[in-house]
């Protein structure tokens, strides 16, 4: 299974890009999406940039990732055999 996360471009050298998630930087490849620039919002797969989104597109879906990601932890909150009910 794979997740499409977006993640932001913060600069480019030639066909390599570095970019963040989460406050995690990585190189990928810009071999596939010629067109990105800094700033944009591209998803990445096995280390290329395979789409360029835009700030909307990227924004609605990091606010879906945040959204599982805040139900998961409530969840987990209430599965942990040694999490105290108050």
């Amino acid at each position: 299974m794979c997740l499409a996360i977006p993640t932001l471009i913060k600069s480019i050298d030639g066909q390599q890009a570095e970019v963040e998630i989460g406050g995690v930087r990585r190189k990928i490849s810009l071999a596939l999406t010629p067109e990105a620039k800094v700033g944009d919002y591209v998803i990445v797969h096995t280390g290329f940039a395979i789409s360029v989104l835009n700030e909307e597109e990227a924004q609605e879906s990091l606010a879906l990732f945040a959204e599982l990601e805040e139900s998961w932890a409530t969840e987990e909150q209430w599965t942990d055999p040694e999490h105290e009910v108050r």
